[in-house]
């Protein structure tokens, strides 16, 4: 039997409850997750990956009875990746947008999210240089506004371009939106902030799970309810972002 069908036959069992035999290896979900893209995923000071997506994952994780191995990925190739099964699954906000859910499986709402403007005094929506993280709803809005966009790999890059001089503006999703706000690079640039109310920027956040795994979107969206009852998402919630995610 195939290497890959032997691994779905342990994960059908453990994401199932069933019991595998002493010797059986346990079944290894991989996780891909982002980095530079804080507080919902990064390296902390001791190099260890951590974030609000981060120890979701590990919740929904421990939920499910499964060990899961988080592998960054920049935000472009999540969707990519997952679809072509690289991924079991991604521990990264996105919208679920239509074009996502034709090429992956989405899980239930775990939260909402809207897209926060950042600019240099004066700079409006649709004038100046916009630093956009590629892969993301705000880099397909301006691109297709066009918008004289700067392209970037991730969140830090956007800091970056704003700092240096290359960028005028961003666009960035509510959470990461905070913590570009308390970055120290951009403080003393005296950055204007308006919410861009477009229903293209804003709506249901999900996790994206390969479209050949159905059973495991089951399982992630019953782990979902799971740690929202009991109380481990607001805790969670707690530790990296300082208003109540919904």
């Amino acid at each position: 039997m195939a290497r890959n069908a032997i691994f779905h036959i342990f994960l059908a069992l453990a994401l199932a409850g069933g019991a595998l035999p002493a010797h059986a290896a346990e079944p290894v979900l991989r996780v891909a997750v982002l980095n530079h893209s804080p507080p919902m995923s990064y390296t902390d000071p001791a190099g260890t990956l951590t974030g609000f997506n981060v120890e979701i994952m590990h919740a929904l994780c421990e939920a499910m009875n499964v060990r899961c191995d988080p592998v960054s990925v920049t935000l472009e190739r999540v969707v990519d990746a997952v679809a072509a099964g690289e991924f079991d699954f991604a521990a990264v906000s996105l919208l679920a947008t239509p074009e996502r859910r034709a090429r992956v499986l989405m899980t239930r709402p775990y939260y909402r999210s809207i897209s926060v403007w950042f600019a240099r005094p004066g700079v409006r929506p649709g004038s100046g240089r916009v630093a956009l993280v590629k892969g993301g709803v705000q880099h397909r809005y301006g691109t297709a506004h066009a918008w004289s966009v700067i392209p970037v790999e991730n969140h830090d890059g956007i800091a970056a371009a704003l700092q240096q001089g290359t960028a005028d503006a961003t666009l960035l999703p509510m959470a990461t939106a905070l913590a570009l706000q308390q970055d120290p690079r951009i403080r003393s640039l005296g950055l204007t902030t308006a919410v861009l109310r477009d229903p293209d920027l804003a709506g249901d956040v999900c996790l994206s799970v390969n479209p050949r795994s159905p059973e495991l979107a089951d399982r992630l969206n019953e782990a979902i309810d799971l740690i929202k009852r009991d109380g481990r998402f607001d805790r969670i919630n707690s530790r990296f972002i300082p208003f109540r995610l919904q």
